[in-house]
């Protein structure tokens, strides 16, 4: 009797353990399950942009106080290397970025073409000029960045009027401009410069000039700043910040007017996270993401906004440009053309 007991109240201690465990067991598959749960229903846009570091970063946090819930992940580049990074993952099999963010119409337009981007009609566009929203709504353009003539003040006592000053003999070795193999902006301005009056003779004579060329329009500018260059054909409003900030450099709009980009967003066609990626273009281009743009520094594109200090609106502005589709068809052969010119 007495080993019968014993054998009775082990087996109950054992039934209970078991029990114990299975219950642990099931409380863990679930919280795992859980988890699993809560990282496939994550909301994360992956943005690829060509912004610079701090400009990207303050839309990413303003984005994020609006929409707490969703995670943004940023590449940030020069365009061109942006868009080669785009076209390894495409050749890779897949394509990362949700949401490109990145210089001038002509790339978007490109991708466009090859069937990349997603067609979407976003409630803040009725506020956007019609010119500057692409086609079949995949993209839209988010700012107004004209390149112009920067100049340093305490080196330069005249200022410049025209293009065609960086050509004169009194500005030998003395100017620098962006690379259109790495800069959006620049491989834009080649594009639409070289199909008006000033042509690629003006590219020409800039090179017979000894203008230096550098990656981007920051390196561009900072040359000048720094009184190394005298002159740099760089986008208006790093020349309007860097003014603010006490640099001397002051800004020109050449008289034969100013090529001008938009830094359009558009979502990818793939994008794992569509309602999140309509999200952000939303809020990129409502009345409170284009105030943030113009705090920053940049002219908004939004109607109703007004430009910051320093820098033209774009009624303003005297611009030039070209056909979207030529300069789409031939964005290559310009950039081998400045290639043939500079020897890079």
């Amino acid at each position: 009797m007495k080993w019968f007991k014993l054998f009775m109240v082990l087996s109950i201690a054992l039934i209970l353990t078991a029990c114990g465990s299975a219950k642990d067991v099931a409380e863990e598959g679930s919280e795992s399950k859980e988890e699993a749960s809560s990282e496939e229903g994550e909301q994360v846009v992956e943005f690829y942009t060509s912004q610079p570091d701090e400009d990207a970063s303050k839309l990413v946090e303003a984005f994020n106080e609006k929409h707490p819930d969703i995670k943004v992940n940023t590449f940030r580049s020069g365009t061109e290397e942006v868009i080669g990074k785009l076209n390894a993952e495409k050749k890779a099999g897949e394509i990362k970025a949700d949401v490109l963010l990145v210089a001038d119409s002509v790339t978007f337009e490109q991708l466009n073409e090859d069937e990349l981007l997603m067609s979407y009609e976003s409630e803040e566009a009725g506020e956007l000029p019609e010119e500057f929203i692409g086609t079949d709504n995949t993209y839209y353009g988010t700012k107004v960045m004209a390149t112009a003539i920067a100049y340093n003040t305490d080196n330069v006592k005249e200022a410049p009027k025209s293009w065609s000053d960086l050509t004169e003999e009194d500005a030998k070795d003395k100017v620098i401009m962006p690379s259109p193999l790495y800069s959006g902006a620049a491989a834009y301005n080649a594009g639409v410069i070289s199909r008006n009056d000033l042509g690629w003779e003006f590219y020409e004579k800039l090179k017979e000039n000894n203008t230096t060329v550098v990656k981007g329009n920051g390196g561009a500018l900072q040359e000048v700043q720094s009184g190394n260059k005298d002159y740099a054909m760089v986008v208006d409003f790093i020349v309007a910040r860097a003014n603010q900030e006490g640099s001397p450099v002051e800004l020109v709009y050449p008289e034969e007017g100013v090529p001008v980009i938009t830094e359009p967003i558009g979502i990818m066609k793939d994008a794992k996270n569509p309602e999140a990626a309509k999200k952000f273009v939303d809020f990129v281009l409502s009345e409170d993401g284009q105030k943030l743009a113009a705090e920053i520094g940049y002219t908004p594109i939004r109607k109703g906004v007004d430009a910051p200090e320093g820098l033209k609106t774009v009624d303003e502005m005297d611009i030039i440009d070209a056909d979207i589709k030529e300069l789409v068809k031939s964005r290559e052969d310009d950039k081998n053309k400045f290639k043939d010119i500079f020897g890079e």
